[in-house]
């Protein structure tokens, strides 16, 4: 199985569950990327979490995991490149 479908796939940017796993497991997967993008964005932007309400803030974070260039390992990290992703949004 090429890892690039176990990334496509936690990251939202596939639907195809990868060969060898459960769909189960990877929506598990999924919802953790998905949690700790949140909580990591949140930790630095609460107000942008209190202004937009829960589905819009959701939506954000989704977008966020399947557009970004996000490739580091650590949530740490994910600051700068969300910063990055609404530069890149304020643009287009």
């Amino acid at each position: 199985m090429p890892e690039a479908d176990f990334y496509d796939y936690v990251r939202g940017r596939s639907e195809a569950v990868p060969e060898g796993y459960s769909e189960a497991g990877m929506r598990v997967y999924r919802h953790l990327v998905h949690l700790g993008a949140s909580q990591m964005i949140e930790a630095h932007h609460p107000e942008l979490r209190t202004a937009l309400g829960d589905e819009a803030w959701q939506a954000l974070i989704a977008d966020f995991v399947r557009q970004s260039a996000w490739g580091s390992h650590f949530y740490g990290d994910l600051h700068d490149e969300f910063i990055a992703y609404l530069d890149r949004a304020q643009r287009a």
